[in-house]
């Protein structure tokens, strides 16, 4: 019988919890709950989910971004993909995407591969929208193109957008 009063002490669904090993675990997700309040750097390997408010810089450079309903940062942010459903104040650099959904604002420059911006959404600042082809543009010699060098491209030059669609 005293083996069955431990049993209840150590309910299954705890151990769901508990992390797999590094090969097993596609997604690695740190969360940030809605009663925090971080200032400063923030940095690491893994997904980051927030939910609180953050104030500072954020670099998870090959990781997700996302920023939930009730989060709140004010702060530069680097990523592979950022999804924002709160607020944001900051510019955000993506090597992938940005996403912006319908309960999301960001005041802030974008510089992305891909963006999409959901009605109902507040996007204020200059988008720069940038090929997979211009990373590989930047290995070669600027001096072999003297004329281009002077003058950005039509696809390289910022847009200024401003949208409040729905709002």
């Amino acid at each position: 019988m005293v083996q069955s009063q431990e049993k209840p002490l150590n309910p299954p669904h705890t151990t769901s919890f508990a992390p797999l090993s590094a090969a097993g675990s596609p997604v690695e997700q740190a969360t940030i709950g809605r009663s925090l309040v971080i200032k400063g750097e923030l940095t690491g390997a893994e997904s980051l989910y927030v939910d609180g408010r953050i104030e500072g810089s954020i670099n998870v450079a090959e990781h997700r971004v996302t920023i939930g309903r009730n989060g709140t940062v004010a702060a530069n942010i680097t990523a592979r993909e950022v999804v924002i459903m709160g607020k944001v104040k900051g510019n955000i650099e993506c090597t992938d995407r940005l996403e912006i959904r319908s309960e999301g604002s960001l005041t802030g420059d974008v510089i992305t591969q891909r963006i999409s911006v959901e009605d109902g959404a507040v996007l204020k600042g200059s988008v720069q929208v940038r090929a997979v082809e211009a990373k590989h543009d930047k290995t070669q010699p600027q001096a072999a193109k003297p004329a281009e060098a002077a003058k950005p491209s039509a696809s390289e030059a910022p847009k200024q957008v401003t949208s409040a669609v729905g709002a």
